[in-house]
């Protein structure tokens, strides 16, 4: 009778009471899977579950979903919510556009430099976001480059400049720094056209627009909406942004979390902010990932 060899244990093949071997590869993969799990489970997952558990805690003590009744129903959170969600759209928009035109003429417009500004852009996205937002404060601050020219040309005493303590300066500043985040796929995805279809509708008479409108967008829109899918998921969880153009009254989610938690001392109304920021990005996510599958990203 033949004898079947598994995992270094040797079993008698069609003998009844001969128990089953199990390959030792069959519990080596989840028993390598533990550690990283656990480092995860610790470091992440309990964190997130301190907060959504701080969120149903009131003051008072209990549990209930008292605190996100009062945050609900309060002004404030309806207008962080509106601002977040309008700055975060915007900027989105703004960075498609902007991102779209930059990385099309590096690719395919020909120019001394083109390399090292593609290259630049890497470098670009290590960059923190608040070194952005100073830049700017430095061209288009109250005593910025910009005012200073004016005033000098002018004479007056003032700039006109004041745009940045708007949110006109949070949006400008926002589409500044993440742009590049939907160049870098954008590039990626150019390198890999077929140059052989932009000649032939070419050589069809088709002018640049018809051929960026209907044989380069086509094949380029799963990158394009991985950009554009995380550029709105960050801009929506942004605060150094926000933070360091010291926009007047524009406060968003994150910057309310800031608020609630520091300066009001008021933590599970800060914890209802925050898990309702959490499943606004978790939910923009999971609708970015059955977009891009219906794109065949």
């Amino acid at each position: 009778m033949a004898s079947v060899v598994t995992g270094g244990d040797v079993r008698r093949a069609g003998s009844a009471d001969s128990p089953v071997s199990v390959p030792r590869a069959a519990w080596r993969g989840p028993a390598r899977a533990l550690p990283p799990v656990a480092v995860l489970a610790v470091v992440f997952l309990y964190p997130l579950l301190l907060v959504v558990r701080q969120s149903f805690s009131p003051d008072e003590g209990g549990t209930s979903l008292a605190p996100y009744a009062d945050v609900f129903a309060s002004a404030s959170f309806r207008s962080a919510l509106i601002t977040t969600v309008w700055l975060a759209a915007g900027s989105t928009v703004g960075c498609l556009v902007l991102g779209f035109v930059l990385a099309l003429v590096i690719a395919f417009v020909p120019f001394p430099g083109a390399r090292a500004v593609a290259r630049f852009a890497d470098v670009f996205l290590s960059f923190p976001s608040f070194l952005i937002t100073l830049a700017l404060l430095f061209i288009y601050g109250n005593a910025g480059m910009a005012n200073g020219v004016w005033t000098g040309v002018t004479g007056v005493a003032d700039g006109p400049f004041h745009f940045l303590t708007t949110p006109w300066g949070v949006l400008l500043a926002e589409i500044t720094y993440f742009t590049p985040f939907v160049m870098r796929p954008l590039l990626a995805a150019f390198s890999q056209l077929d140059t052989a279809q932009l000649e032939v509708a070419s050589s069809l008479g088709a002018g640049p627009a018809r051929i960026v409108r209907q044989v380069i967008l086509p094949e380029v829109l799963p990158a394009l909406l991985a950009g554009g899918s995380l550029v709105l998921v960050m801009c929506l969880n942004e605060f150094g942004i926000v933070l360091f153009t010291g926009a007047k009254g524009v406060t968003t989610l994150p910057m309310l979390v800031y608020s609630k938690a520091i300066l009001e001392s008021d933590y599970p109304a800060a914890c209802v902010v925050a898990v309702v920021n959490i499943a606004i990005s978790v939910g923009l996510y999971g609708l970015y990932r059955a977009v891009s599958r219906r794109a065949g990203a």
